[in-house]
């Protein structure tokens, strides 16, 4: 499938799902971090003609993410008369949650909270305007190394992007004319003070990863697997107590 048919595929796929939602008519609610999955992933949902809702989420961010989110609100509203933008700041309650929690200080946790809190908050706003909350995972993030606490992720109603490689994405946001200072940058997920990327954090590009998911000769085949096998808590459905006589 070529990008233009790709992209037109998702938009069908999207505006046949809002269809069959017993509210009408449908909010598209989505986080906008600066980085090209939210980038595609929004532009997407406003291609459909549905009242789509953008929100950047600062919590402590770094400028230069932060203006690449700002910059892609103003295009999104230059260019579809469908789209409202907002920029929430949750450094004052993300501080308060640390405070509160400082008993139980863990980096990891609280950089996994300020997605959670990003949830929240996307939810808030989805259940006021009969939204659905788009999420923004790739194919490699979701079901290749479960590498996916991004903006509104920890909880969404639909993934459009969730089959498309990484390199999928990139071409889609070329197609979509999407702002070349966000292609170019370096995946994030924007929940560390340090402005650690993605790549940084796996040990391996995206490149690299969809070479080992097609091809278990791949050189990166083994740390592919064991970042996978890391993150399988993700990726498998959440463990259930089934009982052998109901």
């Amino acid at each position: 499938m070529n990008t233009k048919d790709r992209i037109q595929y998702i938009l069908n796929w999207i505006k046949q799902y809002c269809n069959i939602i017993k509210y009408q008519p449908v909010t598209l609610v989505i986080g906008v971090s600066g980085g090209v999955d939210s980038a595609v992933t929004s532009a997407l949902a406003a291609k459909t003609g549905l009242q789509t809702i953008a929100v950047s989420m600062p919590i402590k961010q770094n400028n230069e993410q932060h203006n690449l989110s700002l910059k892609h609100l103003l295009w999104l509203k230059s260019n579809f008369n469908n789209v409202h933008t907002k920029v929430i700041n949750l450094d004052k309650i993300f501080s308060l949650f640390q405070n509160t929690m400082n008993d139980f200080r863990n980096d990891l946790a609280f950089a996994n909270s300020r997605s959670r809190l990003r949830m929240i908050t996307l939810y808030q706003i989805s259940q006021f305007n009969n939204g659905l909350v788009v999420g923004t995972g790739n194919k490699v993030e979701d079901f290749g190394v479960g590498f996916y606490t991004k903006y509104g992720d920890g909880g969404v109603d639909i993934l459009p992007i969730a089959d498309c490689t990484k390199t999928q994405v990139w071409e889609m946001a070329s197609e979509l004319s999407i702002n070349q200072n966000i292609i170019n940058a370096h995946p994030t997920d924007g929940l560390w003070e340090d402005s650690r990327n993605d790549e940084s954090q796996l040990g391996l590009t995206y490149q690299q990863i969809e070479e080992a998911m097609d091809n278990s000769k791949s050189k990166y085949y083994e740390k592919y697997m064991q970042i996978r096998k890391t993150n399988m808590h993700k990726i498998n459905p959440i463990p259930v107590c089934f009982f052998k006589d109901n």
